[in-house]
């Protein structure tokens, strides 16, 4: 089914997305700090390709942060 890890990092930056546009019922710095750690494990854990695309997540998130 894939990297648990990796699917959930993907769905805590989504909650990122859908929390600065008022779309998710958490506060935006929380989201990003869930995303952080989330983006953060499933790095450790992750083949070559899941790598390269949890950096695109990284890149988005930094959208996000000051």
């Amino acid at each position: 089914m894939g990297n648990r890890l990796f699917q959930e990092a993907r769905k805590a930056v989504l909650q990122v997305k859908q929390a600065a546009s008022g779309q998710a019922d958490i506060e935006l710095g929380r989201a990003v700090s869930i995303a952080k750690n989330a983006l953060s494990s499933a790095y450790a854990h992750s083949n070559t390709a899941e790598k390269a695309q949890l950096r695109q997540f990284q890149a988005e998130l930094d959208q996000f942060t000051p």
